[in-house]
């Protein structure tokens, strides 16, 4: 599990939410707090955040841009093609990073060692030092409270950010 973030996605009611928050540590210091590692890829299409070395993430964005781009936008097809390549290259399976990506249709997390995971429920997923928070609070507010999706990614990020050293509530969130 990587420090210093939480991401979280939402796959729902016919929307897809992305959300993450702001903070940046080095040690057990805070280098920024109010960072984004969230953004719409494809045209704004697909949503993405990243979890793990900033470095790394953004070379994962570029490389997962250009698969997109080779797919026409196909996000299911991109992440097979994605996890493809990066199996194929020992350079990419020392990446320190984990990213989710989203539409409307689709949520996968893609892992720092090239797996691809669909959510069990096929609706949320999180990454970060302080996913598992996030997470735990969307699966209760998705099955207990009447929320638009939107709503559910911040509330949830906000508990997340009571509870995770790591994580900070300078939060911010991407819809499609």
């Amino acid at each position: 599990m990587f420090d210093a973030t939480t991401i979280l996605g939402y796959k729902g009611d016919g929307k897809a939410v992305i959300g993450g928050d702001g903070q940046v540590t080095f040690g057990d210091t805070v280098l920024k707090s109010n960072a984004t590692k969230i953004r719409t890829l494809y045209e704004g299409k697909i949503l993405a955040g990243f979890a793990g070395s900033t470095a790394d993430a953004f070379n994962l964005f570029d490389m997962f841009e250009g698969i997109l781009a080779e797919k026409r936008g196909d996000l299911f097809k991109s992440v097979i093609g994605f996890s493809k390549m990066w199996r194929k290259d020992k350079q990419l399976r020392q990446l320190e990073a984990m990213m989710i990506v989203l539409n409307k249709e689709h949520i996968f997390i893609l892992s720092g060692t090239g797996d691809v995971v669909e959510p069990q429920d096929g609706k949320i997923a999180a990454i970060g030092s302080g996913g598992n928070y996030a997470i735990s609070a969307a699966r209760a507010l998705d099955k207990h409270a009447n929320l638009e999706p939107k709503e559910l990614v911040q509330e949830s990020l906000e508990i997340a950010g009571d509870l995770c050293i790591y994580t900070n509530k300078n939060i911010k969130i991407l819809e499609l």
